[in-house]
């Protein structure tokens, strides 16, 4: 299962984790969403040791969607070493998120 990142556990969880950060902003009604949901759960089990691959649950996190500027849902952000790598708004299919991953791990 993907990680749950909050506005308490961000910093310590991402920010100054030094492996690769993946990050599904979403919200329990947001279709879309629920399309990404288990793919990220996928992924999460298929990295799991090699990258943090959790979720941010908008509505409940707001400072950590504000301060990334999220502002459509899904969005998933990739951070390594502290910065914001790449991102990806809207539903994205599991072959395009792996080659995300793979190309900055």
């Amino acid at each position: 299962m993907a990680l749950e990142f909050t506005d308490g556990n961000f910093n310590e969880t991402v920010i100054e984790n030094d492996k690769l950060s993946v990050i599904d902003f979403w919200a329990p009604w947001c279709g879309p969403c629920k399309m990404v949901g288990p793919i990220i759960d996928e992924l999460a089990k298929e990295y799991d040791g090699k990258v943090s691959i959790g979720k941010v649950n908008v509505d409940d996190n707001p400072e950590i969607s504000q301060k990334y500027g999220v502002r459509n849902i899904p969005t998933i952000l990739l951070i390594k070493n502290g910065e914001v790598v790449d991102k990806k708004v809207g539903a994205v299919p599991k072959h395009l998120l792996t080659k995300m991953i793979q190309d900055k791990m």
